[in-house]
This record gives C-alpha cells, sequence and structure tokens, in this order.
C-alpha cells in the first residue's frame, strides 16, 4: 500500500472540510432545479402560449428521462472517470440552460435546455453522494445523506420562492434565469479549485470486505434483491408524484386565482421542509429500521396528495404542503443509506446509480401520467391517481423488503 494511501481516513469528522465543501456544492445543484420549480408552467403558458398540460409537462419530461440516464452512467462511470471528473463536467453542462431559457424564442429549445439540465444533475448530484458516502464510511451514511439531501432540497425550496419573486416584480424572464447563470459558474469554479476526488476513501473500505463480483448489479438493484428493488421501486414513484407535484400544483394554484409570488411560496415550502427535515430524518434512518421509515414515509406522502383536491384556502394548502414536505424527507435519505448499506463499496456507486436511474424516471413518468390524466379527466383526477399509487407503493415496502438489511451478493 501506498504512504498516501494509508494517510486516508474515513469518517464525517476526519473529513468535514471536503464534506461541507461537498455540501454547499449540492445547495448551488438544487439552486439550478428551484429557479424552475415555481415558475415554469407560467413561462410556458406566457412565453410560449402553450395549454395542454401534456405540452407544458413535456419540460419536465425531458428532464426526468435525461437525469435518469445520467444518474445510471455516472454510477458505471464513477470509478473509471473519477468522481470529481464528472461532477466538472455536469457544471459544464449547466452553463448553458439559463441562457437558453432567458432568451430563446422556440419551446423545442426549451426541451432541449432541460435535457441538458437533466443530464448535469444526474453527474453533479450523484457525484457528490457518492462522494459522500465515500467519505463518511460505514457510520453515520444516514446523517451524511441528510445533511447532503438537506442542502439540495432546502436550497430548491430557496430558489423556488426567489425566481417566483423576481418574475412577480421585474417579468418571467430574463433575471430568475440569469440568477442560474451565476450558480453555475460559481459551482463549477468551487469544484475545479477546492474539491478532491475520493477513490482512495473507497480502495480503504474496500480492505474491509472480501472481493466480489462486480456483474449483475443493475439486476440485482432493479429486481432480484428485495430490499434493492423494494426500495428502487418506492423510489420511482417518491419522483413520479414530485413530477405531478411540480408541473400540475402551480397550475392547480393558478386556477384557484393565486398569484404568482402566492403560488411562488406554496411550491417552495414542499422542498424547503423536505429539505430542512432531513438534518433530523438522515440521523434516523441510522437508528431505526428503514423499512419502517419508507413504509411510513411513503404513506404520508399519498395521504398528503389525496388532501390536495380538498384543499380551496390558503392554510390548509400550507399544512398539506409542509406534510408533503416531511413524508418525503422521511423517505430520501433512507433511500440512500439503505442502498449503500445493502452493496459493497465497489458496487455502490453503480447501484446508486440504478436506483437513480429508475427514481429520476418518476419525474417522466409523473409528468406522462399525470399530463395525460389531467387533460382526459380532470386536474383533480391525475391528483388522485398519483396519491393512489404512492400509497400502493407504501404497501410494497411493507410486503416485500425484509425486515433487516442483508449485505447483497452477485453472482
Amino acid at each position: 500500500m501506498k504512504k498516501e494511501d494509508s494517510q486516508v481516513v474515513l469518517g464525517l469528522r476526519e473529513n468535514w472540510r471536503q464534506f461541507s465543501l461537498l455540501v454547499l456544492i449540492n445547495a448551488f445543484v438544487g439552486a439550478m432545479i428551484g429557479l424552475e420549480r415555481s415558475i415554469f408552467p407560467k413561462f410556458a403558458i406566457e412565453v410560449f402560449g402553450l395549454e395542454s398540460n401534456f405540452a407544458i409537462l413535456s419540460f419536465i419530461t425531458a428532464f426526468g428521462f435525461s437525469k435518469a440516464a445520467a444518474n445510471y452512467f455516472s454510477g458505471k462511470l464513477a470509478n473509471k472517470a473519477g468522481r470529481k471528473n464528472l461532477l466538472i463536467f455536469g457544471w459544464i453542462l449547466a452553463l448553458p440552460v439559463p441562457l437558453i431559457l432567458a432568451f430563446t424564442g422556440n419551446w423545442n429549445w426549451v426541451i432541449v435546455s432541460n435535457i441538458l439540465l437533466g443530464i448535469s444533475q444526474g453527474l453533479t448530484w450523484s457525484s457528490t453522494v457518492v462522494m459522500k458516502i465515500d467519505l463518511v464510511g460505514e457510520k453515520d451514511r444516514g446523517f451524511a445523506m441528510g445533511l447532503n439531501e438537506f442542502a439540495g432540497y432546502f436550497a430548491v425550496g430557496i430558489f423556488a420562492f426567489i425566481s417566483a419573486y423576481l418574475a412577480q416584480e421585474f417579468g418571467i424572464r430574463p433575471y430568475p434565469f440569469l440568477l442560474g447563470e451565476l450558480v453555475a459558474f460559481l459551482g463549477l469554479v468551487l469544484t475545479l479549485l477546492f474539491v478532491k476526488d475520493t477513490r482512495k476513501h473507497v480502495l480503504k473500505e474496500s480492505e474491509n470486505h472480501s472481493e466480489i463480483n462486480l456483474k449483475g448489479i443493475f439486476w440485482e438493484t432493479t429486481f432480484k434483491n428485495k430490499t434493492l428493488s423494494a426500495v428502487t421501486q418506492a423510489g420511482l414513484v417518491n419522483n413520479l408524484n414530485d413530477g405531478m407535484i411540480w408541473g400540475l400544483l402551480p397550475v392547480l394554484l393558478i386556477s384557484l386565482d393565486f398569484s404568482l409570488d402566492q403560488v411562488g411560496l406554496i411550491a417552495a415550502i414542499y422542498p424547503t421542509v423536505w429539505g430542512i427535515s432531513q438534518l433530523f430524518t438522515g440521523k434516523m434512518a441510522d437508528l431505526f429500521p428503514k423499512k419502517m421509515l419508507l413504509f411510513w414515509g411513503m404513506l404520508v406522502q399519498g395521504i398528503a396528495i389525496l388532501l390536495l383536491p380538498l384543499a380551496q384556502g390558503y392554510p390548509l394548502l400550507v399544512i398539506i404542503s409542509v406534510g408533503l414536505g416531511i413524508g418525503t424527507a422521511i423517505v430520501y435519505p433512507t433511500f440512500l443509506a439503505a442502498i449503500a448499506e445493502a452493496t459493497h463499496p465497489q458496487q455502490r456507486a453503480e447501484s446508486i446509480g440504478t436506483f437513480r436511474l429508475w427514481r429520476d424516471l418518476g419525474y417522466a413518468v409523473g409528468a406522462i401520467v399525470s399530463g395525460i390524466t389531467a387533460d382526459l379527466f380532470g386536474i383533480i383526477s391525475a391528483i388522485i391517481l398519483i396519491g393512489i399509487i404512492t400509497i400502493t407503493s407504501s404497501l410494497v415496502i411493507k410486503l416485500r423488503m425484509p425486515d433487516q438489511i442483508k449485505f447483497l451478493q452477485t453472482n
């Protein structure tokens, strides 16, 4: 073993500087999504004259497919290309996105920009997740993922509100999107100058594990392994309902005559609560059974979604948004902690990439299913359908996932 490798130490406290930097960078990653979160449906209607819910949600479909693919390939490439290199490339792809959105007059370019954004998000978010897991080792993984997801989704909520405020005060473009250009530039500069790759930490942790076959991870994670496949389907459904909330909640609120800044505030509450709560739910994933947390988190989400059609007033919408944020916060760090616990260190990046492939396909599936349902039967019917699917997912966790997580052994 090389001397420099022997000096590699695993642990959150031991690597707090790099870990904190990656938390900050993930906040920038989340901010790029937040800029679209509250204003995009109105952007589609006001600037491009779109009326079909399916057409309006087409940007989420493009984003979901491209992010899902990037998640998977980032998992496969993480060990070969290096985590830092993937992070850098992800930020480079993000740079043209805000400029396209700020100035294009063609909806097809909006779709192209969201394809780029999806690839960028897949590379940047996946890289920061895997690097944090690499740094902390086996202890405090749930807490580490809670901090990571807190930073990302708290930034989503904050920038959803900021973009709505800028749109209300100065027009829907260019200023909300130009803010995204600054965010992408800062994320790239911080990565280039200060981030260090974590492949040595993977090798260090692997010393305590036997050699393992790295083939068949995709199928184990997707279908065969009961723990991994149960977590994966729940991840897909979680983002399926998030895709519906992202696309249809602003449309619903606008139809109820809420102003754009009110829409921005309600749309921001859900990801903000989701982000902040993960400071606590991440640690819960280290202390409580992961199956229990995943079941109750998905169930709470489903109930909150089914209550949305009943909410006509501002106070109840706020309460439902808080409940939805808490339910999502319970499952999000637990997803990643469960995947990490069930996989070998050298399997982990690909297994997480596979999970994130299916999870973020949920955005596309949610946008397609809810968009078509809303066009055919109305927005309320689309919301009820997604709520039922989410509750069904909680039952899959209850019935399929083992009580004790077993270490994955591929054949």
